[in-house]
């Protein structure tokens, strides 16, 4: 765990716990253990800290997460870093996060190499620095720079760290443990953060949090990590850090926190494939082809290209090939004139691309995407002609969202070669991929998808077979429900209203317009079967005509529609209905309760491989707010036995079309959860 080393009158305290040194209850009793000993060791002059593998620590055991505590604690181990009489400098190469960097905080110097990242991300499962980050960072860097660092959660680069004092020196990795050493044998005063001052003007706490009101939101951890950095201006080390735990266990113990953990861990179970022979590895992709050079096509071949894959792109038409290439440029382009890139990282991406009318060029492919337009013909025509020219053991995908991959798979002579690749848009942004398991897709296949989505950067989650698959299936009855809603006496924004009051960035109706009203539509202005037909037939297809279910100005600013109203009320005339006042109640019964219902049975049809899953689904592909910690959690939170009493007060509104979970109704009955 931990690993020392004499060099001279200098002794090297190596952290050593992989894969990510995380500081579990062991490291910390033996790095406290060496520290004690080294201080009372007479012959040693100077102390140094670093970490083995990649990193230097990535803080907490995330398994102690929601435990008691085991001391010693890791406050306690970074005090007796701090008041060591010996000199101690921590060089950082990889990453120092959380707890890791708390320990640096503790030492009296600190180095790093060029591409470190340094940062206190606690922020991002609901809770803040425990260790006396909130305190000892203000008063190196200064409070500004300690706020951003605290609130945002995101690392700063070595340069940056370097700029603000968080260390003093950046050297080259080769050269890390030697200019340690250097450092320590000149015997450099000991430098205690703790007798720094924070100073700061009373007024920048509530400026800055009317600066960030945006990323604050509803969070509860932002705020109380500014509480605790204030502290640091107000108190002394000792009874600020009695005010950041005091501030820390509120969060533990709010609804919040658990479900930013319960994400955390969710997403990491999601990686997990059940029923997966231990011996199954992943194929190596070392080129993919993608088959449509449109917005999908263009956004996943923008995936690999950034983790360095080549790429062939294949179009029917030059056009439509040049459109689709020039975009992905743009979208290159754009990124490098916010900074997030480099010229020279455009260009190595697009070095990558091979775009080509030639459909022969897929055979080469290890992985060939289809990305065409939601038509199960179309699809199967697709899928038959690569049958005959895919090399053997090519993995092909589809990245229909809705549509029966089995019925893909079955017009080849390799169905165990087919998979579901479910890239949500833009594909070049959006984090989730739904892989979707064929009833014969090998699992070599599966396991091969799973790993290259995660190399690009996505969350994937495994699927079974069935319509929509996991998400887009449970956004079936919410809109079923909604649409009911709107011919009883709602209207969009009342129902929208409810959704984003609940956290979600859109609801259904915003939802519409920003995809496009006009998706799916019949295109006969003559039928006009229901509302979504009629707004279409008026040329209301949402933001892009600047009016669908709301009106937009050139801002694309929303405000409720007159024209939607009338069309609204002309159809509830139609369909015999006489409004009524609808409450925010029965539309978060029948449209958010109506999703958890479907998501247990997507669970009893064995869609999803566990509940977690689901809210991994929401999380990262539908935006649902990671502080709720996704569906299938906020239902356990409210209480199953509460989901399906209002759903069954709502039954016979809801319409014959509303099938009720019994696996729901089982675990309401027992008093169970979900996760």
């Amino acid at each position: 765990m931990i690993d020392k080393k004499l060099h001279g009158d200098v002794v090297e305290l190596t952290l050593d716990n992989p894969p990510v040194n995380a500081l579990g209850v062991e490291v910390r009793r033996a790095l406290m253990a060496a520290v004690v000993s080294a201080d009372a060791d007479p012959d040693i002059k100077a102390i140094v800290i670093r970490g083995v593998g990649k990193m230097f620590s990535a803080g907490a055991d995330i398994s102690e997460f929601g435990k008691p505590p085991v001391s010693p604690w890791l406050p306690d181990v970074v005090a007796r870093i701090e008041t060591c009489s010996k000199p101690v400098i921590v060089a950082i190469h990889g990453t120092a996060l959380g707890g890791g960097l708390e320990v640096a905080l503790g030492a009296h110097h600190r180095i790093a190499t060029p591409d470190a990242k340094l940062g206190l991300p606690e922020v991002k499962i609901g809770l803040l620095p425990g260790a006396g980050g909130t305190q000892r960072l203000p008063r190196l860097t200064g409070v500004e720079a300690a706020l951003n660092i605290i609130v945002s959660g995101d690392p700063v680069s070595a340069e940056k760290a370097l700029e603000l004092g968080l260390i003093d020196k950046i050297v080259s990795e080769d050269d890390l443990l030697e200019e340690a050493l250097v450092l320590a044998r000149t015997t450099p005063p000991v430098r205690r953060v703790s007798e720094l001052k924070a100073c700061a003007d009373p007024d920048v706490f509530a400026k800055f949090a009317e600066r960030n009101a945006g990323i604050i939101g509803r969070l509860d951890a932002p705020g109380a990590c500014i509480e605790a950095v204030k502290a640091a201006t107000e108190l002394s080390l000792a009874d600020g850090q009695t005010r950041e735990t005091e501030l820390l266990a509120k969060l533990v113990a709010g609804t919040q926190s658990t479900a930013l953990r319960h994400a955390f861990f969710a997403e990491r179970a999601a990686a997990k494939i059940n029923d997966l022979p231990a011996d199954t590895k992943p194929r190596a992709i070392r080129r993919v082809g993608v088959l449509g050079a449109g917005t999908m096509g263009g956004g996943i071949s923008m995936n690999f290209l950034s983790a360095g894959i080549p790429v062939t792109i294949v179009e029917t038409k030059q056009d439509a090939l040049d459109r689709g290439v020039s975009l992905m440029r743009r979208n290159y382009e754009a990124s490098a004139t916010k900074g997030r890139i480099t010229s020279a990282q455009v260009e190595g991406a697009m070095s990558l691309l091979t775009p080509t009318l030639d459909f022969e060029a897929l055979g080469t492919c290890d992985l060939v995407i289809e990305a065409v337009y939601e038509n199960m013909d179309l699809k199967k025509q697709i899928f038959a002609r690569l049958d005959g020219i895919a090399k053997p053991g090519a993995i092909l995908a589809s990245n229909t969202s809705y549509l029966d991959i089995d019925e893909i798979a079955a017009v080849t002579s390799r169905p165990g070669e087919v998979v579901g690749m479910h890239f949500f848009s833009p594909a070049n942004v959006m984090k989730l991929l739904e892989v979707v398991r064929g009833a014969k897709t090998d699992p070599a296949v599966l396991q091969t998808a799973m790993t290259v989505g995660r190399k690009v950067g996505k969350v994937p989650v495994v699927s079974g077979v069935c319509y929509g698959f996991i998400g887009n299936r449970m956004l079936e009855p919410r809109q079923a429900q909604a649409d009911m809603l709107l011919l009883e006496g709602a209207l969009p924004h009342q129902i929208d209203k409810v959704h984003t009051d609940l956290g979600m960035p859109m609801g259904p109706y915003q939802m519409w317009d920003l995809a496009g009203v006009d998706i799916g539509w019949h295109r006969d202005p003559n039928r006009t079967d229901t509302i979504k037909d009629a707004l279409c037939a008026q040329g209301r297809w949402g933001q892009k005509t600047q009016k669908g279910y709301y009106d937009y100005d050139e801002k694309r600013r929303r405000t409720p529609s007159a024209i939607t109203e009338e069309t609204i009320n002309a159809y509830r005339a139609k369909a015999n209905k006489t409004p009524r006042e609808i409450s925010d109640e029965e539309i978060t019964v029948r449209t958010l309760y109506t999703m958890v219902n479907e998501a247990a049975l997507i669970l009893e049809e064995g869609i999803a491989q566990r509940a977690s899953d689901i809210d991994v689904v929401w999380l990262y592909g539908y935006g649902w707010p990671r502080h709720r910690g996704g569906p299938m959690f906020w239902a356990d939170t409210l209480g199953l036995d509460a989901i399906v009493s209002g759903l069954e007060r709502y039954a016979d509104a809801m319409g014959p079309g509303f099938k009720f979970s019994e696996l729901l109704r089982q675990k309401a009955r027992a008093n169970e959860t979900f996760v």
